[in-house]
């Protein structure tokens, strides 16, 4: 049986701060998939959640996780270390079809 996928010290917070801006938040539990979808002015975004307080070379993305960020050839996947860094990507999202 698989474990749950360890979570990040700040993906509450930064779940909790993209709701209250009106994004669709939905935790995604697999073990090489981003930690987050999220629907934001009719577009989807997967977001990878990494403690910036935590050493560098904890913050890097797992081989499982790297293979699907290359290969993934739908929307926008980012990797965010802060709550600054995430609400930073849904205010660069622009609303459905403007360009």
């Amino acid at each position: 049986m698989r474990r749950a996928a360890r979570k990040d010290a700040n993906q509450k917070l930064i779940v909790e701060a993209l709701r209250a801006c009106g994004a669709s938040v939905h935790v995604l539990d697999e073990k090489d998939l981003p930690d987050l979808l999220i629907g934001f002015r009719g577009h989807t975004i997967l977001m990878e959640v990494k403690d910036g307080r935590r050493n560098p070379s904890e913050c890097k993305l797992r081989p499982g996780q790297q293979r699907f960020f290359d290969e993934w050839r739908g929307g926008r996947v980012v990797v965010v270390l802060t709550l600054e860094a995430a609400l930073s990507v849904l205010n660069s999202t622009p609303q459905k079809g403007a360009i």
